[in-house]
């Protein structure tokens, strides 16, 4: 049986408490600049604004653009299409967490641990 993984806005007390707490001080001072940098590679529509953090029912954390309008991207894996402004937001995650992952020169994976 597979198990629905949902997810939760943060409340706008937590918004501080939960990156820190998941990813020390690398959260605002690398995570989310990292994330709105990707941001702006894969889509020429971003152009910046007000994110919505989530948590999921996994205990995983993503956030994504508050936006009515869908975003095209352009991928470095060869995908071109449009995605809405949460799954454009998961993939920004996604391609943060494993760039800074693969960062020799990181600590983010040790904070995580």
């Amino acid at each position: 049986m597979t198990e629905t993984i949902y997810r939760e806005p943060l409340d706008q007390q937590l918004r501080h408490q939960v990156p820190a707490e998941l990813f020390g001080s690398f959260f605002p001072l690398r995570v989310e600049p990292f994330i709105f940098t990707i941001a702006s590679q894969l889509s020429d529509d971003y152009t910046g604004g007000y994110w919505e953090f989530y948590t999921l029912s996994n205990d995983a954390f993503y956030m994504a653009p508050v936006s009515e309008r869908h975003f095209q991207v352009r991928c470095q894996n060869g995908y071109e299409g449009t995605l809405s402004p949460d799954a454009f937001g998961i993939t920004c995650c996604l391609y943060t967490f494993s760039n800074l992952s693969f960062d020799a020169n990181e600590t983010l994976a040790r904070e995580c641990a």
